[in-house]
């Protein structure tokens, strides 16, 4: 089997997962971040915080992130799955018709990035002011979670529908935009602290002079550490684009023996997420 055909596996395998996940299990995204929502509630409110069964989900969704990096953001989410699914569809319709697809600049998208921070730190303190309640219907995920579930009784969610409408033309124009620069508990995946064990690297000291492949083909555009660096890139989520893009076959996970797109690997994490989800009850 050459790389090519290797690579067009991995493309589908990725994709079963997500369509899978997608499904059966959409619900992992709003009770994970559900429990952030309680957590800073409760600390406002002086109340004492309960292990609840959405905390227990967002501690056991932020150790697995620890241990195999973002992998839930990117195979198993289902908003980063219906902006992959969108953004397919836009490139594939702009490919029929012969046209370029129109994307939002290098310069103005490397700025957005800090806003998913801003609007996890504006959740936060209207959770811990006890204000948040007053902003239901605003809620593009609550929205996507009522479409999903077949409820499309959306009287008092015209904000919340709004603000989807406008993150799938996002989603259109820049790959993982919502993941990349409004996902709030994209914010808090990022800011967990991952193990390199299974986080990737790259032997840049092999690399072709000059060539970026795996940074432009990467949907957050960030670059990979070097071998021997502790340094773990927080916004990567493991889509495992880059390790079919690099020519030279230089990245790979913390364990070198383990290049981090290996079948085996890939659905044994799936798998794990998914007794971990099953356990869970969502």
């Amino acid at each position: 089997m050459n790389a090519k055909q290797l690579k067009k596996i991995h493309i589908w395998i990725r994709a079963i997962i997500q369509l899978l996940y997608f499904i059966f299990i959409p619900s992992v995204y709003t009770a994970a971040f559900a429990g952030v929502k309680y957590i800073f509630t409760q600390i406002g409110a002086g109340e004492k915080v309960a292990l609840t069964s959405f905390v227990t989900v967002l501690i056991v969704v932020c150790v697995y992130t620890a241990v195999f990096g973002r992998f839930f953001c990117g195979f198993a989410c289902a908003f980063g799955s219906l902006g992959d699914g969108v953004n397919a569809l836009y490139r594939l319709i702009c490919k029929k018709m012969k046209k370029k697809p129109v994307q939002i600049p290098d310069r103005i998208a490397d700025r957005l990035v800090y806003l998913k921070y801003m609007i996890l730190a504006i959740i936060v303190f209207m959770c811990y002011g006890g204000v948040y309640s007053k902003a239901q219907g605003t809620s593009p995920w609550d929205v996507f979670s009522m479409i999903h579930a077949g409820n499309f009784k959306l009287n008092g969610y015209l904000i919340g529908l709004v603000i989807l409408v406008l993150l799938i033309v996002g989603m259109c124009l820049e790959e993982r935009f919502f993941c990349r620069n409004f996902c709030p508990m994209g914010a808090v995946f990022s800011l967990v602290p991952v193990l390199p064990i299974f986080a990737l690297h790259r032997d840049r000291e092999s690399c072709i002079p000059k060539c970026s492949a795996c940074s432009r083909k990467c949907p957050a555009n960030i670059g990979l550490p070097t071998d021997g660096s502790w340094k773990v890139e927080g916004d990567c989520f493991q889509c495992q684009k880059c390790i079919d893009t690099c020519p030279k076959k230089n990245i790979h996970c913390g364990v070198k023996k383990i290049r981090g797109n290996e079948i085996w690997f890939t659905i044994l994490r799936a798998l794990i997420l998914l007794g971990l989800c099953i356990w869970l009850g969502v």
